[in-house]
């Protein structure tokens, strides 16, 4: 194979300054998430473990319309590992279910937006 333009060594390297943007968005949002009360870190430290086993080449995850009873019964899911540790606690049911559902579409969306950064170069 030949290439008409030449690109020195360095060029083929990535910019470090191109991920400068990301880790400046998770030291963030690391900040926010040290400020949440204490119902609902438990809840997002279930969710990012759940959708770190998910989390692979090909997961159900990543598809371009992710099945809306596929999230559902993941939700369930975590709601069951959730309320053996929050049985002491006074939490409407509803409000829960709420909780968990909105952190794990939040957690979904930002591992989709890092991926499909990741495979834009």
């Amino acid at each position: 194979m030949y290439y008409d333009k030449f690109l020195p060594f360095y060029l083929t390297y990535a910019s470090p300054v191109l991920y400068s943007g990301e880790r400046m968005q998770e030291r963030e949002f690391a900040l926010m998430k040290s400020y949440f009360p204490d119902t609902a870190l438990k809840v997002q430290e279930k969710v990012e473990e759940e959708c770190e086993l998910l989390d692979y080449e090909g997961s159900r995850l990543y598809d371009e319309y992710p099945d809306r009873l596929m999230m559902r019964g993941l939700c369930r899911q975590i709601r069951e590992q959730v309320a053996e540790e929050l049985e002491m606690q006074e939490i409407a049911d509803r409000f829960l279910d709420d909780l968990i559902e909105v952190l794990l579409y939040q957690e979904i969306s930002r591992r989709r937006c890092r991926r499909r950064r990741c495979r834009g170069f």
